[in-house]
Parts: C-alpha cells; sequence; structure tokens
C-alpha cells in the first residue's frame, strides 16, 4: 500500500475484520480491483463510502459457481453491476474478432478471468442466487448498450441490455449524481422498481405509464428487422442527448416501454474537485501482487486527469454517448494538490505521466452559448472545419502545466493524452504550442488525423487533412527552431465507413509522400451505439440517410490495413493485390512514386498495356494520356475527383 489509506474489502477476512454485519451495497464488477481515478470501480466506491455507506466489491468473479457470489451474503439496499472499465466483448476479441491473449485489467494480464457481456451473465447469476433483490447497472458496457445495438460480435440486433440483464435500473454516463440520489433514496426506503424519476438512468415500464412529451425512436422489432429504422433511432437518441434541451428518449421492446430519462447533469468543478480528493490508494489491491499486479495501472498510475467530456464528437467515439460533448474541469487547485500527493508515492520517479482527460486541451465549453442553450444538434465544433463561434484559449492549462513543472521531485510532465491540433491551431497565441513542444513531448507527440481522404473524414465526423498539415508544419518549424529531434505519430483508422480501396490507396500515397510509417494501424472497430457503427451495420448515414460505402470482408479489410503499412515485406504481396485490383498498377515499380516493386513481370510498362487494354482504344492521344497517367500524380489527382463526385452523390 502506497500510502496510509486502506482498500475497499473484497474478501470475507476484510468484511469481518471491519465489523460489518451486511454490506449495504455490494459492487460486482469484471475488472480487477485497482483504486485509482481512472477506474470507474474506483469512483463510485468511493463516493458511496464518503457518503456513509458500507461497500463491499465483487471483483471478477467465477460464473460457473455460486461461491463468489455468495460470499457476502445479501446486501441491505443493492447489488451493483459493471463490466468494469471497458466493454467486456472489446476485452475479449480483436476487431477481426479474434480472441485476445491478455487483458490489461485483470492481474497477471491473464484473459478469460469475465464473461462475455459480463453485464448480463452476473445480472443473471445474482437473480439466480438472491431472486428479486435490487439491481442497479452502469459504466461503459450497460451504458452504450442502453438501447436496442448492433452487436458486431454476433453480427444482429440486440435488445437493450436492460431487458437481456433482468436488472432494476440502469445509470449511463459518469454517474456519480445517479448513485448518490438512488443511494439516499433506497436509504429512504424507496422501491427501486418506483424510482423513475433519476436524470441519466433507464428502466422499463409498461407502455401506459410512458412519460408525455418524449422523443419515441422506433422499436427494438423496427431496429432489428429494418436497417433504416435503425439509423433513425440512433440520431434520436444523438440529438437529444443534451443536458440542457435534452429529452426523454422511450424505444418500445415488446410488451414494455424503454425510457432514458435526460442525461445527468455534468459535475461543476468544485463537485469534480471533491471526487478526486477522496482517499484513493492509486494502485491495485495487495492480493494481486503475487500474480504480477494489474497492467491497466501502469499507464496512469502517475496521470492526473483534469477534465471530462469532449466537443470534438468524433463519430467512431463513444464519449459523446457516455461523457457528453460538455466539457467540465477541476480547478488549478485541485489538480496541484493532486500531482503533490503524486511525488510522494514511494516509486515516484519524477515523470508525471500525463495531465490530461478525454482530450488534453480542452479546459471550457467550446463557446459560451453552451452553457445556458446547449451543444448545437447535429453539428460539430470542430469539423468539417471549426465554427466561428468557437473560442480557442489555453491560457489557463498552459498556467496549470507551468505551475506543475515547479512543484519539488517532479522532473517532467508529459501530455499522452489526445490533443485535438486542430483546435490548438485556432488559438492566435502561440504559447502553448511552443511549451508543449519544448517541455511536455517526449521524442514523440501523438495525434490523430485517423485518414486524409476527405470522404472518409466526413464520415467520421473528423476535420480534413489540412488541419493536420498545417499542425504538423508548424510543429516541426517549432522542434527545429528549438534544436529537438522529434516526432508526430499519427493515428490511423483503416476501413472505416466510406473508406473504398480507392481512399485506402490514396492515405498510403499520402504516407509515403509525407514519410510517414505507421508502427500500428487500427481497423474500425464497431463498438455498441456509435454513430460510426450504426453505418457499419446500417450502410447508412443517420444524419442524410445517403448509402455508404462499407468495406466488411476479411479480405477487403487486410487490404486497406496492409496499404497504411505497405513498407512492410510481409505486406506486399496483399498491397500488389489491392493495387492491381484497384487498377493502380502506375503505384507498382522502382519510381520514387511507386508503393511497391512488383518486379520484373509487373514492371510500369506491363501496367501501361494494362491500362491501354481497359480504355479500349490505339489513338495516339489516348496512348500520351495513358503514359503520363501511369507518372502517378495526375493519376490521383483524377482519381480524387471522381471519388469527390462519387461522395456528393
Amino acid at each position: 500500500m502506497e500510502n496510509s489509506y486502506r482498500f475497499l474489502p473484497v474478501t470475507k477476512k476484510e468484511m469481518d475484520e471491519l465489523g460489518i454485519e451486511q454490506f449495504d451495497f455490494i459492487y460486482v464488477t469484471g475488472d480487477a480491483y485497482v483504486d485509482h481515478p481512472s477506474f470507474g470501480v474506483a469512483i463510485i466506491t468511493r463516493l458511496i463510502e464518503a457518503m456513509g455507506y458500507t461497500v463491499g466489491i465483487i471483483s471478477q468473479p467465477d460464473w460457473h459457481t455460486d461461491r463468489d457470489f455468495r460470499k457476502f451474503g445479501r446486501p441491505k439496499y443493492a447489488f451493483l453491476v459493471t463490466s468494469g472499465n471497458i466493454d467486456s466483448m472489446v476485452a475479449h476479441y480483436t476487431s477481426a474478432k479474434r480472441k485476445r491473449s491478455d487483458d490489461a485489467y485483470t492481474a497477471g494480464g491473464v484473459a478469460g478471468k469475465r464473461p462475455d457481456r459480463a453485464v448480463i451473465v452476473y445480472c443473471r447469476k445474482i437473480r439466480e442466487y438472491f431472486g428479486n433483490i435490487p439491481i442497479a447497472i452502469g459504466g461503459l458496457e450497460a451504458s452504450l448498450r442502453r438501447f436496442a445495438h448492433y452487436d458486431y460480435w454476433d453480427d444482429t440486433v440486440r435488445p437493450s441490455v436492460l431487458v437481456d440483464s433482468g436488472a432494476d435500473l440502469l445509470m449511463y454516463g459518469m454517474g456519480e449524481h445517479q448513485i448518490k440520489e438512488l443511494c439516499e433514496r433506497l436509504y429512504a426506503g424507496e422501491d427501486i422498481k418506483n424510482i423513475h424519476d433519476i436524470r441519466g438512468t433507464c428502466y422499463l415500464t409498461e407502455p401506459v405509464n410512458t412519460p408525455i412529451g418524449s422523443a419515441q425512436c422506433p422499436s427494438y422489432e423496427q431496429v432489428r428487422d429494418n436497417k433504416r429504422e435503425y439509423a433513425k433511432a440512433t440520431r434520436i437518441q444523438y440529438d437529444w442527448q443534451d443536458e440542457v434541451y435534452g429529452k426523454t428518449v422511450i424505444q418500445r421492446h415488446g410488451n414494455m416501454m424503454l425510457v432514458q430519462n435526460p442525461p445527468a447533469y455534468s459535475l461543476t468543478t468544485e463537485e469534480l474537485d471533491y471526487i478526486y480528493s477522496l482517499p484513493y490508494t492509486r494502485t491495485y489491491h495487495p492480493s494481486y501482487e503475487a500474480l504480477g499486479g494489474v497492467p491497466g495501472i501502469e499507464e496512469v498510475r502517475f496521470s492526473i486527469t483534469h477534465n471530462r467530456g469532449c466537443f470534438g464528437y468524433c463519430n467512431f467515439c463513444s464519449i459523446a454517448l457516455h461523457q457528453g460533448r460538455r466539457v467540465t474541469c477541476r480547478s488549478e487547485k485541485s489538480i496541484l494538490e493532486e500531482a503533490e500527493r503524486i511525488t510522494h508515492m514511494p516509486d515516484f520517479k519524477g515523470y508525471i505521466h500525463d495531465v490530461g482527460g478525454p482530450t488534453a486541451n480542452f479546459r471550457s465549453t467550446s463557446c459560451e452559448k453552451q452553457i445556458s442553450k446547449g451543444l448545437c444538434m447535429g453539428k460539430k465544433c470542430l469539423a468539417p472545419e471549426p465554427c466561428p463561434a468557437l473560442k480557442a484559449d489555453h491560457t489557463e492549462y498552459l498556467e496549470i502545466l507551468r505551475k506543475i513543472r515547479q512543484i519539488k521531485g517532479i522532473k517532467r510532465v508529459f501530455i499522452r493524452s489526445g490533443i485535438r491540433y486542430d483546435y490548438l491551431m485556432q488559438d492566435k497565441n502561440s504559447e502553448f504550442i511552443r511549451e508543449l513542444i519544448k517541455y511536455h513531448v517526449s521524442g514523440q507527440l501523438k495525434v490523430a488525423p485517423e485518414h486524409c481522404s476527405a470522404v472518409v473524414l466526413d464520415k467520421m465526423g473528423k476535420p480534413h487533412i489540412e488541419a493536420y498539415k498545417a499542425f504538423q508544419k508548424k510543429f516541426y518549424e517549432i522542434t527545429k527552431g528549438i534544436g529537438k529531434e522529434q516526432y508526430l505519430v499519427p493515428y490511423l483508422m483503416s476501413s472505416h465507413p466510406g473508406s473504398t480501396l480507392n481512399e485506402a490507396i490514396e492515405l498510403a500515397v499520402f504516407l509515403k509522400e509525407n514519410k510517414i510509417r505507421p508502427e500500428q494501424v487500427q481497423d474500425f472497430y464497431p463498438t455498441p451505439g456509435t454513430i460510426s457503427t450504426c453505418m457499419f451495420y446500417t450502410e447508412l448515414d443517420p444524419y442524410t440517410m445517403e448509402k455508404v460505402y462499407v468495406p466488411k470482408t476479411p479480405e477487403e479489410k487486410a487490404q486497406q490495413r496492409a496499404l497504411l503499412q505497405y513498407f512492410r515485406p510481409q505486406n506486399k504481396e496483399t498491397v500488389l493485390k489491392a493495387l492491381r485490383k484497384a487498377g493502380r498498377y502506375d503505384l507498382i515499380g522502382n519510381s520514387p512514386e511507386c508503393l511497391v516493386d512488383g518486379g520484373k513481370n509487373d514492371n510500369r510498362k506491363s501496367g501501361e498495356k494494362v491500362w491501354q487494354k481497359k480504355t479500349n482504344s490505339d489513338s495516339r492521344t489516348n496512348r500520351k494520356k495513358i503514359s503520363r497517367i501511369t507518372h502517378g500524380k495526375q493519376n490521383r489527382n483524377m482519381t480524387s475527383s471522381h471519388r469527390n463526385r462519387k461522395g456528393k452523390l
């Protein structure tokens, strides 16, 4: 243990040592127990404790037997169930649906310590063993599966997790306001089955009890059987997820109505400060030491979260539907106090790994209007280009970083969570970017352009590549000016909805022209609830209802992924196959603009002949045109403009 704080009880022995005969609440989680504020289990259980209630933690129970579920007996008020920090299916499977060999949220990194769809399995076991006991579910898995949703692993639409689990109440979002009110009302003697008015919760009721004035989604049965109805439902769910103007959203499931109350209000600065002042031990439970500890703590152990929410609102990201788009932040005093506490941890070596959050350089709402009017429905603050009302200011964040650097015992302060470079470039004051590069980059700065094609970026909800190019130019100018050798490491995504093989080739060419060789590439992963997942399943854009191309076959996904790492010898044959399929023989050969060498049987002249054959013309004019095309640049421009026309259609 790293300080005088104690862990919450996870064993019957610890329960007895504390003299507790019956817990008020029992918290069941699919993760190993880590008492750090980057883990939802730590925040919620510490808050319950701070309210004066007793809480025991059942971590990664063996779902094949009743032993772990029964070890504490019945709670006085309720079981609280979560899969852990991430969706259990994402924890278990890669984007190719292959079983993962490890689990960062399990002691020793061992895989298989939680079941698939952990929330459902845990709740059903609790019902089996304890009967009609109150059960409330929360965390990311429950939050993102609260409506009928496309499940990538089953390749089907599943009903709300509230239906499948048999729980009484679902808390979506970060959960502090919801858990506080729920605890107080259960303590006051209310029946959980009648608690239907807490913001940030969902419940099931008979249709006759449906609240008046709700926004109604197409039913589970409709979205299961009709993809257009699914797309319509997705838009309704996103459009009313605002804490200012958000409505109650309903969706019928058979003979019951799923009711989602409006989102919980964001925590104020004072409330966030209080949450982060709770007595976290900032490490994993000692029982895991012999197993090698919990790998998931390493990246965050010496990190500080200073904000919540993200108005970046990327379509493939779950934050908008979970944390929300409104940015709230902690006070300078709270952040500096946490930094000071970190310096007293025995194994602290002087390096703060991160001062960030969902997006590190957001310290306030993007404009004043959001505070009273909410965030603009169906619009994005930064994409496809920054809103004229955007207020870009890094002054406060920069001052906090400067003060952390001055704390005794701190050698370096890094920023490793996402930097929105498009937002940064809107700040007319260049002090932040200069100090970021000088003091807060450890050789590499990770940023997320994701792609270069406007067609794909629009489907991602990301800014166009010009924003990245401007940032890249400024980054290297400043880096060179201060005599440092530092690099940008771009996050890139293959096979996102909207990306044909041509867009993947366009990105490969962009990477070569900019001398970028990504070490890792992420295939698009259709996680529950997101707008991009809706496009993947329905092949429709829920905001325009236009058709969207979706790469789905393993072969095409492999080709798009290989193209982004065309320089790897093991990818050569896959890249060649992709280029031939797309008719891009101009990119096969030994010249500087080519991606791969096709060998003597696939040189540029043979490529020329194929193009000639396709044109079905022997005229001198066409031969000259073909010759120019095979030199690459003109061909890229032509295919780009063709794609733009196709995208508009």
